[in-house]
């Protein structure tokens, strides 16, 4: 523990002198867990980023429905995850940096009664200082970073052993949560929050007319590197279907100005969502916002995961899967590996290693019937295997009776 707190004691430092030399106030006030608290007792979760935190949507939704006696406060990495549990009217602020006194000042102050934190987010001060159970929900575990821990020891063991519940995103971690200490009767079924992702509701009256969603194909979450193979695919599919049209949402969308060089260099027509542009006459529609993935979906009969071309691990294919849209991708997907190889099993996917192979995926995926019945066949084979009113009830049942 000793060599833990000299790290985090060090990346405190640098993480404060940064918001001081910003004059982000509100920012260090928060990480110090030293911005106003509501009264009352709480649920605290904490996701990394806004990614982890809207695959947590119906999780959320789920807990405020059991226990609406227990409010949920929302922390999160990233100011965008802060931003999106804002939206969806949850108090939320920037993670408390994980200093034993700043995490006991959080759940002095918070009146907390329980915490839940997603995926890979484990922190030994806030799991050994919390008053009451602990949850870790779709943990990820992954062989690197099991090894990464035992540079301090013993203190992974420590921290299992703290854990009330763990539900592993997937079978490789929970026998590394196991073979690390978390005890056997902590260990609930292998679960991963993306497989509840809900389609969007919301539409786009400008954004659906623009577009026909058989000869259209939609490029999510790219990253650098991969723009210039997307285009490259664009114009040799192009070629064949003369009608095709591409939106290419960049995972960052303050890249919106790199990639609308690129595409303008591929010398194809451009317009930009962040401007406000009609989509209408274009060749690449550059979708360029933040939570808008949900708007997009739904035009697009074929699909490329992004992250999958490049050594970023790939992102999540539940998302496109729940709009039945036919999905391709590269071999990059060490991120979402088990769902992948349902999807390679089931045949419900195409993978893809360069511009030629996409172009040619894209092309055999041409008729609308096609799309249709690769993307259903994703669809079912990305089924949720647990009910989330199990998950639910695992929780709640561990939690102390409504007051």
């Amino acid at each position: 523990m000793l060599l833990y707190r000299l790290i985090v004691s060090i990346f405190a430092t640098f993480v404060l002198a940064r918001l001081v030399l910003r004059r982000d106030w509100t920012a260090l006030r928060q990480r110090l867990a030293r911005s106003p608290a509501r009264p009352g007792p709480h649920l605290w979760l904490h996701a990394a980023s806004n990614g982890e935190l809207a695959s947590a949507k119906p999780l959320i939704a789920a807990l405020q429905e059991a226990r609406p006696d227990l409010p949920l406060l929302v922390t999160c990495n990233s100011e965008g995850g802060v931003a999106l549990a804002e939206s969806w009217g949850l108090p939320a602020r920037l993670a408390p940096l994980d200093l034993g006194w700043v995490a006991r000042r959080m759940h002095r102050d918070w009146d907390v009664r329980a915490h839940v934190t997603l995926e890979s987010e484990l922190w030994p001060n806030r799991i050994h200082t919390c008053p009451g159970p602990v949850f870790v929900i779709g943990g990820r575990l992954s062989e690197g970073t099991a090894k990464g821990w035992r540079l301090f020891g013993g203190l992974l063991p420590g921290v299992l052993r703290r854990l009330s519940y763990v539900s592993a995103q997937d079978a490789g971690s929970l026998e590394r949560y196991l073979a690390a200490g978390l005890p056997l009767a902590a260990a609930g079924p292998v679960l991963n929050l993306k497989e509840f992702y809900a389609p969007d509701p919301r539409r786009d009256a400008a954004l659906t007319a623009g577009f026909d969603r058989t000869h259209t194909w939609l490029a999510a979450s790219t990253h650098e590197g991969e723009e210039e193979i997307v285009l490259a695919a664009h114009k040799l599919a192009q070629a064949r279907e003369p009608e095709l049209r591409l939106i290419l949402a960049p995972r960052h969308p303050k890249r919106g100005d790199a990639v609308e060089r690129l595409i303008r260099e591929a010398g194809l027509s451009c317009a930009r969502r962040s401007k406000g542009e009609a989509p209408e006459g274009c060749e690449v529609y550059l979708a360029d916002t933040l939570g808008e993935m949900g708007l997009l979906y739904p035009l697009a009969g074929r699909l490329f995961i992004g992250g999958t071309l490049t050594d970023r691990g790939g992102h999540t294919p539940f998302e496109p899967a729940a709009y039945a849209t036919a999905l391709l991708h590269g071999p990059d997907v060490a991120n979402h590996a088990a769902p992948f190889a349902r999807l390679a099993a089931a045949h419900a996917a195409i993978e893809v290693t360069d511009a030629t192979a996409l172009a040619e995926a894209l092309t055999r995926l041409a008729a609308s019937e096609r799309q249709d019945a690769l993307g259903r066949a994703a669809q079912e084979t990305l089924q949720p295997a647990t009910d989330m009113a199990q998950l639910v009830a695992a929780i709640t049942q561990r939690l102390d009776p409504p007051e």
